[in-house]
């Protein structure tokens, strides 16, 4: 799996020149607004409700000696917390709602690798929008169901960091996973797709590591980590269904 992770990083290297080469740019300015739209949106949230949590963390502490100490830990805490689930809510929407955008560069990605010819699925831009809506609903509910225990248990001291790695894993994995999705929704239906991912886990994972660091950039992270991740995630999904197919003959 290391490996698959290392080449899904790799295959950033190429992305942007490819991008210009097959002139795909046009595709991605509806998507980047939606990517900047709603990082504003969750941001401007994150920043009024992590005072709101740390408040209510505050007062678990019943005595006075120490109040100040603990209220600041809570709004650390509490604003941890928000910019983690700010993330996971972040990546899932723009996945869903960009799904139509990002399906005709997955496909202009894969003709370009296998010279036109093409044999996959059609489907129309509402059957694109549903289904990213349908397994990004159903990434999220997993993903909040996976981190949330474990975002209590990374506030233990010491041990904590590797808890807390391991929600940045789970968050790669899950970014990988939507924008795999782009591509393997003309080639498979939705357990299908679900199935071919968890059996490329390194590829997800190592697409969604950079995909989380791009957001860590200021204001250019976020308009330039769909068309990077997306192109990214492109090639190397047509390369494992390229040698998947080549296995099955």
């Amino acid at each position: 799996m290391i490996n698959d992770i290392v080449s899904g990083i790799k295959a950033y290297l190429g992305a942007f020149s490819l991008i210009s080469k097959l002139k795909l740019w046009k595709y991605f300015i509806i998507p980047m607004f939606i990517s900047f739209i709603t990082a504003i949106l969750i941001g401007v949230s994150a920043y009024g409700f992590s005072d709101n949590i740390g408040i209510y963390i505050s007062k678990l502490w019943l005595w006075d000696w120490g109040k100040d100490t603990f209220t600041t830990i809570g709004n650390i805490i509490g604003g941890l917390t928000i910019i983690i689930l700010g993330l996971i809510l972040y990546k899932h929407i723009i996945m869903a709602l960009s799904a139509p955008f990002m399906s005709p560069v997955s496909e202009k990605i894969e003709a370009h690798y296998n010279g036109e010819r093409l044999n996959h699925r059609i489907t129309s831009f509402t059957q694109q929008l549903w289904r990213a809506i349908r397994i990004n609903l159903r990434n999220l509910i997993m993903e909040l169901l996976i981190t949330i225990p474990i975002l209590l248990l990374s506030f233990i001291p010491v041990i904590g960091i590797l808890f807390t790695i391991f929600i940045f894993l789970v968050q790669a994995y899950y970014a990988g996973f939507g924008n795999m999705d782009y591509t393997l929704e003309r080639h498979f239906k939705y357990r299908e797709s679900i199935r071919f991912v968890k059996n490329h886990k390194g590829l997800a994972i190592g697409n969604g590591l950079v995909f989380i660091l791009f957001l860590l950039v200021p204001v250019l992270g976020v308009i330039l980590v769909l068309p990077l991740s997306v192109t990214a995630a492109s090639v190397k999904t047509i390369e494992a269904l390229q040698l998947k197919n080549n296995y099955e003959r």
